[in-house]
């Protein structure tokens, strides 16, 4: 077995896992870096790469904050872009390498939707005037490549001119050449990660690799790492969030991403274009406490009943490119974990959701920052690995918003009820009433982010299990 020691090992093969290596091993050029992990359905691979300020904008958002945290990261990120990728592409030797960037968002607020909707619709703006960020209301026919069908045709649409979008698999691409070009970097494939006196090893087939510092960017897969590191660490633990789009051939040039509003439980329905002119359209979401392999039936039919609607119904007769899964890890109290555990050299970077990759830039710099040269960041200060549950929410305030997600998933699905009685109301009392059981059960100290309800019903007493350690392990750490 050949033993070789290094300084930093990055375990992830995800966007923040390269981009993590890409910065230590730049700034740093007699840093030797290894990056190891899998392919598979992570959630770069599957990424729409909307690298939107406004875009992911919710009411609840901007009514929480950690949620006004996450934006002003969000508004942070998209000033570190255009020198990030001249970096990259520097690097690569190829400024002019095709990574699909672009610019311009247009906002549809259409018929097949919910309160909800208005409301987030309503945020954008509101967020847009807050922070300085240029959003404009259109007339529907104004939007370019957009052709839904009548009875789904947006009733309003903003345009986001600065939100910028990129081609999520060429973006990876360009990034795994970059490091490639850096002598001190070394890409291994998944390996085992094991705990030592003198810091970590990673055992790769005929390779061990040794080093102070692990940096452990796993995605979904981060939990199981860091329980098998030391069990008694406390580091809130990572959720999926499944995901399902597609890559199809273009019915029309689309000059700009076409999006509706967040929605229940998702990302809204989006088409962003790719480096090569197709369309990438996605994506479902179905939180989930472990990582998931495929897509499901449900979930494929769901996307595409609602882009050939919504979007462009020349969608019907187009070639299917490719078909995209990922899984978008969560923390459990739906906030990211980022920066050091108590356990030397040991640093986290996963849970971010769906602003991974367009906070890539800034959490790299940032987390570098701190591994390098013990800078805080007051970027990364809110996200702790091993803080105690972020409870933004009042118990009876969760209960009401994911009431109204599942209201709002009940209209996108084209749900009607019965016109006699008081159906209507009968449906979302019965709604409340299941969310209002579900977080009865749930243990003192945790409050379920509204957007993973679907957690509470579907993975009962396997999520009051997983939260219930989680605050033992918090308690015993914490203890004289």
């Amino acid at each position: 077995m050949r033993r070789v020691g290094v300084d930093v090992i990055v375990v992830g093969a995800g966007v923040l896992g390269r981009s993590v290596a890409f910065e230590l091993a730049t700034v740093e050029p007699g840093l030797k870096v290894v990056v190891s992990g899998r392919r598979g359905p992570g959630a770069s691979q599957a990424a729409g790469a909307m690298l939107g300020v406004l875009g992911e904008v919710t009411a609840a958002g901007l009514r929480t904050r950690h949620g006004l945290l996450r934006l002003r990261m969000a508004v942070e990120a998209a000033t570190r872009w255009e020198s990030w990728r001249v970096r990259v592409h520097q690097q690569l030797g190829k400024p002019g390498a095709r990574d699909g960037y672009g610019t311009g968002t247009f906002m549809l607020l259409n018929a097949v939707s919910a309160r909800l909707d208005e409301q987030s619709f309503a945020a954008v703006g509101e967020a847009g005037r807050q922070f300085g960020v240029p959003v404009e209301e259109i007339d529907p026919a104004e939007v370019p490549a957009y052709r839904p069908l009548d009875n789904d045709r947006a009733l309003r649409a903003l345009h986001l001119p600065k939100e910028a979008f990129l081609d999520a698999r060429r973006w990876l691409s360009i990034l795994d050449r970059a490091l490639a070009a850096l002598p001190n970097v070394t890409r291994a494939p998944a390996g085992e990660l094991h705990a030592t006196a003198g810091g970590y090893t990673l055992h790769c087939r005929a390779t061990d690799f040794t080093a102070p510092i692990v940096v452990v960017a796993a995605g979904a897969w981060s939990t199981p790492l860091l329980d098998a590191l030391d069990p008694d660490l406390g580091v809130l633990p990572v959720v999926a969030a499944e995901g399902t789009s597609l890559t199809l051939a273009a019915p029309a040039p689309l000059p700009a991403v076409l999006r509706t509003p967040n929605r229940a439980y998702a990302c809204g329905l989006h088409a962003v274009p790719q480096a090569d002119g197709s369309w990438y359209v996605g994506a479902s979401a179905a939180p989930a406490l472990t990582p998931s392999t495929a897509p499901t039936p449900g979930a494929l039919r769901f996307l595409l009943d609602a882009a050939l609607g919504q979007l462009h119904h020349g969608l019907t007769g187009v070639a299917l490119r490719r078909l995209h899964h990922g899984n978008r890890p969560v923390g459990l109290d739906g906030h990211p974990l980022l920066g050091a555990v108590s356990r030397p050299g040991l640093w986290v970077a996963t849970g971010t959701h769906r602003d991974g990759l367009h906070a890539s830039p800034l959490i790299a710099e940032e987390l570098a920052g701190e591994i390098l040269h013990g800078r805080p960041s007051r970027w990364l200060q809110p996200w702790r690995p091993q803080r105690a549950p972020i409870t933004d929410w009042r118990v009876e305030d969760a209960i009401e918003e994911a009431a109204a997600h599942h209201q709002a998933l009940a209209a996108e699905a084209r749900m009607r009820p019965p016109l006699t009685g008081a159906w209507p109301q009968t449906l979302a009392d019965a709604y409340r009433h299941q969310m209002a059981t579900v977080y009865a059960q749930l243990p003192d100290g945790y409050v379920l982010p509204p957007e993973l309800a679907p957690l509470g019903y579907e993975n009962g007493p396997e999520l009051i299990k997983l939260v219930t350690r989680h605050l033992d392990r918090r308690q015993g750490a914490t203890r004289p």
